[in-house]
């Protein structure tokens, strides 16, 4: 039996390797041009090897593709040059190969654009929500020439196989070929393939993990190849929590939380807060998620465009947190940290969505007596909000799409201006206490703006006149303007109502989002805190005095700060303490958590220091929050700083991870 040429086989997969390699660079110049940051650029030395790390990937990632194609080529019957049967078989492989790779390039550039990070697995809970996430994609991409420009190059693609094979199918070959030489090539080039996908002449093979070698974020993800990376993000998988571990950090905890009845082996964090004072009236309290309000982009932090006057208002006539931070980014899981007091550490999918956890005590029911109510524009069939939020909140009265009068401004349901409206009517017709919840989402894409915008004037400039401070187009900037002046109209509105002088209003961005912008401090920037660093307000007038509480913050405080402030007896068995309370000065820290698809990065913001860690105890750093150099690892200076962070900051996010799985009501109050 003949066997199958080789050398037309070796002489293809060299051409459609470097076809593969060529187009994965080009991609990844292009996704520099597109997303390099100007105001904070990678150094030549650090972007170069960020190159050369990802062109390794890009190699890794078109011999795992093409590799088949020459494995098999010894079977005559499976050669794309000696079979018919073998010629439409991988060319149909190697056509549906490239568009699944060429399609998850796309999505990652769309994702990058939105979330400031490679395409990981936690992108899989957009099909969760998948009608909500086409509209959103549809509305704010150009799908339409993305799908055009895929299509064209797969055809393409065909031309060049239909071509190739026939060229090399034309050489002329002896008719018998040695079998020790072609096992001889088969065998080197098979040794070749395995060295480029191994990607490294060491011990341990190239990894994920060898793109985060600087401290600069941009460079790594540049580094990074987005369908090799989703796929590791797929196999990095962290247990649910460690029992061991959370008892070693036990009694560390339980005195940073507060707790007077300690029991190490049960692991009780439960604390009864009684109330200062018994109060004549009971307060309404009206919470605020604010949609992507990251504190750079407000006026109130020094944003010289005065996009937020409405907000400065408040903050100024209230009590204003300008270092308060949410634990993670994304509004599903700053809903379960502000809801529960625990951060949301889930590492494959939002704790909002794991059915093990979808029991959790919250200060919320504390308020007995009180009407409850939750707002949002659009629906709650997403992250099983409206499964968690109901299952935890009893008699909870929800507000959505659907629920009013107001007109459906896109996607997201009606805008934020009609939201606060609707809300409004609510509130005035009520004879009992309430405890509401508002969730907005127009400073969100496509960023639309209702024509009923109740007199919202829009700047007319140019993208370059606002993306120099902090904001990526002018559409977005209006947008943002908007939602403030939503919340004037909101608070002017309710400040006539028989209410408002008994109601305590928490106002709070849900998430921060990346960015850069001239008036931010470096380490805002260059540590990445813009995704977690939003503005909280507590605004009450003539019961709480206008004050700026410089100490850090956490959105798990937000709940036992609010019953503290309404004099309501809680139970709480979470990560919050009351920023009011003095017992905790002195001990104001704020958990972060960030690229919760693989191994994570732990941090813990003090009041001088931020210290960063992976979850895995590697790449452990600490640095001065207002240097200079805030990149700079300041740990050998400051050992003893570094030491207690660190042992907070693994306390912390242990108790995180164990917390949820036991704070059902039911164990809370020991049934």
């Amino acid at each position: 039996m003949k066997h199958a040429p080789i050398r037309s086989s070796v002489v293809f997969l060299a051409c459609s390797v470097l076809l593969n390699v060529a187009v994965y660079s080009a991609l990844r110049v292009v996704f520099y041009m597109i997303f390099r940051i100007p105001a904070d650029p990678v150094p030549t030395a650090i972007l170069l090897k960020s190159l050369y790390i990802g062109f390794k990937f890009d190699l890794r990632l078109s011999l795992l593709m093409n590799a088949p194609v020459f494995v098999f080529s010894l079977l005559r019957p499976l050669n794309i040059f000696a079979s018919a049967f073998g010629r439409r078989l991988w060319t149909v492989y190697l056509l549906l190969a490239n568009l699944f790779v060429l399609f998850v390039y796309i999505v990652d550039f769309g994702h990058y654009d939105y979330l400031q990070s490679r395409l990981n697995v936690t992108a899989v809970r957009l099909l969760y929500n998948l009608s909500t996430s086409l509209q959103m994609i549809w509305d704010t991409y150009p799908v339409v020439w993305s799908l055009l420009g895929l299509g064209m190059f797969i055809a393409a693609l065909w031309f060049f196989i239909y071509r190739a094979v026939s060229w090399l199918s034309s050489f002329d070959r002896p008719k018998k070929a040695g079998r020790l030489r072609t096992a001889a090539t088969f065998a080197l080039v098979i040794l070749l393939i395995a060295t480029g996908i191994y990607g490294k002449l060491s011990w341990y093979p190239l990894r994920w993990s060898d793109a985060f070698f600087s401290p600069y974020q941009f460079a790594s993800a540049l580094a990074s190849n987005p369908v090799l990376y989703f796929f590791d993000t797929v196999k990095k998988e962290i247990s649910p929590y460690d029992l061991e571990k959370t008892r070693e950090h036990y009694p560390l905890m339980a005195g940073y939380l507060g707790v007077d009845r300690t029991d190490s082996e049960r692991l009780s964090f439960t604390r009864f807060i009684a109330p200062k004072q018994p109060r004549k009236r009971k307060l309404n309290v009206v919470i605020v998620f604010l949609e992507s309000f990251a504190f750079y982009k407000t006026s109130v932090f020094g944003n010289p465009l005065r996009s937020s006057p409405q907000f400065d208002e408040i903050a100024g006539n209230g009590a204003l947190f300008p270092r308060f931070y949410v634990p993670s980014t994304g509004t599903a899981r700053s809903v379960f940290a502000a809801v529960t007091g625990i951060p949301d550490v889930e590492t494959q999918n939002t704790a909002s969505r794991n059915p093990l956890i979808i029991n959790q005590n919250t200060i919320v029911n504390a308020f007995e007596g009180y009407e409850k109510f939750y707002f949002l524009g659009g629906s709650l069939n997403w992250a099983n909000i409206r499964g968690f939020l109901s299952s935890n909140i009893p008699g909870l009265r929800i507000y959505e799409e659907g629920s009013y009068t107001s007109q459906r401004v896109d996607v997201w349901g009606i805008s934020d201006l009609h939201l606060f409206e609707e809300a409004n009517k609510v509130f005035r017709a009520q004879n009992k206490p309430f405890f509401a919840f508002i969730q907005t989402s127009g400073n969100h894409r496509p960023y639309n703006i209702p024509e009923d915008n109740r007199g919202f004037p829009k700047v007319e400039t140019t993208d370059e006149d606002v993306t120099s401070h902090g904001f990526e187009s002018v559409k977005e900037y209006n947008a943002f303007r908007f939602m403030d002046h939503s919340i004037g109209f909101f608070i002017k509105t309710a400040s006539r109502e028989s209410y408002f002088r008994d109601t305590v209003f928490v106002f709070f961005g849900d998430h921060g989002i990346g960015g850069n912008a001239a008036h931010i401090p470096k380490s805002e920037e260059q540590l990445h805190l813009t995704h977690f660093h939003v503005p909280l307000v507590i605004y009450a007038p003539g019961f709480i005095p206008p004050a700026v509480y410089d100490a850090p913050a956490s959105e798990v405080d937000i709940l036992p700060t609010v019953a503290g402030l309404a004099d309501v007896p809680y139970l709480n068995s979470t990560l919050g303490r009351d920023l009011f309370d003095p017992r905790f000065e002195g001990t104001r820290y704020a958990f972060t958590i960030g690229n919760q698809s693989a191994t994570p990065e732990i941090g813990l913001v003090g009041k001088d220091y931020y210290f960063l860690m992976l979850a895995d105890g590697s790449r452990k750093s600490l640095h001065e929050y207002g240097s200079d150099t805030p990149r700079e690892d300041v740990a050998g200076r400051y050992p003893v700083v570094a030491e207690q962070m660190e042992t907070l900051t693994r306390a912390i996010f242990e108790t995180s991870r164990y917390m949820p799985y036991f704070n059902s009501l039911e164990r809370v109050r020991g049934k």
